[in-house]
């Protein structure tokens, strides 16, 4: 199965490949079938960058499933989340260019905002790139009335963040709800009481791998003030 936001691209790259290839065998021009191959791989890798595999899990109670595929590069405690609530856990999953780029719903709830906010480019992997790159962060309240957050940050070379979630959406956990290309980071950011059973350095999937529990006991927060940003790009 291929993402739908790589159709256009596996498309074009599919017809200048043909049309290439037309022009080399019509008048015998071997830099230009030479050129036809390097489109034909192009246009392959591309096909191959937005796969969208299907996945499922069966989840049990409280628990957090990797809202994307890649690499954990960092699982840290900020002190403090004005949506999630005091100290929270921040877990930061690193996506290359090679991994399944879908996001996904990391636990059963609903959504309570989609704040896109502007940003730079810094190489995904490095620790600023969760607060100062581009970035969709969406708070949700899960079954058993746990505040958590959860980041789509773009990269050093993805300039394109697509997220479908709004407001008051119910979400079950491990279903799609967006994209990023071509190579960025996802951030799930959960209370502090919370089980993470990943540890720096495992390789998780979106929609399969489980991150860890929620205590499953709700905490009375004062309710953040979060705007939401209109963005032409979702």
């Amino acid at each position: 199965m291929i993402a739908r936001e790589g159709l256009p691209f596996i498309f074009i790259g599919f017809v200048f490949t043909l049309i290439l290839i037309w022009i080399a065998v019509k008048w015998d021009n071997w830099p230009t079938f030479a050129l036809s191959v390097v489109f034909g791989i192009l246009t392959l890798f591309t096909t191959f960058f937005f796969r969208d595999p299907e996945r499922s899990i069966e989840l049990q109670p409280n628990m957090l499933v990797a809202p994307a595929d890649g690499k954990i590069i960092e699982i840290d405690t900020i002190p403090n989340h004005p949506f999630v609530g005091g100290e929270t856990i921040q877990v930061s999953i690193f996506l290359s260019v090679f991994d399944v780029h879908v996001n996904r719903i990391p636990a059963n709830g609903t959504i309570d905002y989609v704040n896109y906010n502007k940003g730079k480019f810094f190489a995904a992997f490095e620790d600023k790139a969760s607060e100062l790159n581009e970035q969709t962060e969406i708070g949700m309240t899960t079954e058993s009335g746990q505040k958590i957050a959860f980041k789509q940050i773009a990269g050093l070379i993805a300039r394109r963040i697509v997220c479908r979630l709004t407001p008051e959406q119910s979400v079950t956990g491990g279903d799609r709800f967006g994209i990023i290309r071509f190579g960025s980071r996802t951030d799930l950011l959960v209370p502090i009481d919370s089980r993470i059973t990943v540890e720096v350095g495992d390789r998780v999937k979106g929609g399969e791998t489980p991150m860890g529990f929620l205590s499953g006991k709700p905490v009375e927060r004062e309710s953040a003030t979060v705007v939401r940003e209109d963005n032409e790009r979702l």
